[in-house]
């Protein structure tokens, strides 16, 4: 079975700017987050994927060549711009009935999808009013609506909560959580709103300049480089135990009655209560310690940027060891 998306070496240049930087990744399913700073290429890799721009490299989706098959993609694939793309003038049931003709759905058949897409959306009793006069939380839903009104397998978010009010952010958010029970479609989220996609996806895709730094589950992004500190919680004498694990070779933060402890190599938690019985110290709480995604995204930055002027320093470009694209199991192990 082909993977849902498939790159090897894409890239892409708008004149002298390298916009992305040989891209290299799979995606096999499920909801994606395509993460990284305004910047990164997350709106250009969108648009290579949907055929809209010329690259280089090798592109699939669904198993089909981007180059050679863009329009049978599109047919495949639901796209939700990050700017609004209504004609002015245009109601809410002529866009989504337009979109799904683009789409290679018949008149009558685009209409009457359009009329249930923007009840399913929650625009039914603003259809037949004008775009131009909606608030931003509706020309979000709206925008949503056309991207699902032809029923694709797949569908491309570019920042879909971009410039909504904390409660308009919320149900957008649920709204899209529902859509692969609901619609039973896969989605890519581009997003540089880390917790939308830690909530909403279950893999995701790092792109900082140009260039994939990670490619793999968010558990195991999360989990890299952290499976061994464990949160520290003791009845009393914390410092007692702190300066016990110490000598036993762990690496201990103190914050009031909690320790982090970062447990040595091959070392594992009954080190904790080793040490705890040897001073007679009663632990009352012990949690392996998680990464939020965002400290985990700003780990794998400095750690690759750390790479490339260690490279760099040496004189000669990174080696294909160092490239920043790390799958989840060179994340684990530290790579």
């Amino acid at each position: 079975m082909s993977e849902l998306l498939d790159l090897d070496e894409v890239h892409k240049h708008y004149g002298l700017y390298h916009a992305l930087k040989g891209l290299t990744f799979r995606v096999p399913g499920g909801t994606t987050g395509l993460l990284g700073p305004n910047g990164a290429g997350k709106s250009t890799l969108l648009k290579v994927l949907l055929g809209l721009l010329p690259f280089e490299g090798s592109a699939r989706v669904f198993g089909i060549d981007v180059r050679q098959r863009p329009r049978h993609i599109r047919a495949k694939v639901g796209y939700m711009p990050e700017k609004d793309n209504y004609l002015p003038g245009m109601n809410a049931i002529e866009y989504c009935a337009f979109a799904a003709e683009l789409s290679g759905l018949p008149g009558s058949e685009a209409m009457s999808r359009a009329h249930a897409i923007l009840e399913f959306c929650g625009l039914g009793d603003k259809r037949y009013q004008k775009i131009d006069g909606y608030s931003t939380g509706m020309k979000q839903r709206v925008k949503l609506a056309q991207a699902l009104v032809h029923d694709p397998e797949l569908l491309l978010l570019d920042e879909p909560t971009n410039g909504l009010d904390p409660a308009g952010r919320d149900e957008m958010v649920e709204l899209i959580k529902s859509l692969p029970e609901r619609r039973g479609c896969a989605i890519l989220l581009s997003s540089h709103l880390l917790p939308d996609v830690e909530y909403l996806c279950e893999r995701a895709i790092l792109l900082h300049q140009g260039e994939v730094y990670y490619s793999g589950t968010i558990e195991a992004l999360r989990r890299a480089d952290t499976e061994e500190t464990y949160d520290v919680r003791v009845k009393d004498d914390e410092e007692k135990l702190a300066r016990a694990l110490e000598q036993r070779g762990c690496k201990v933060e103190r914050d009031g009655m909690l320790l982090a402890v970062r447990l040595p190599k091959d070392a594992g938690a009954d080190l904790i209560f080793v040490a705890a019985e040897a001073e007679k110290v009663q632990v009352r709480h012990l949690q392996a310690r998680r990464l939020t995604l965002e400290a985990a995204f700003v780990r794998v930055v400095n750690e690759a940027t750390a790479s490339k002027e260690a490279s760099t320093a040496r004189g000669g470009k990174p080696a294909q060891g160092e490239r920043r694209e790390q799958s989840a199991e060179e994340v684990e192990a530290g790579g």
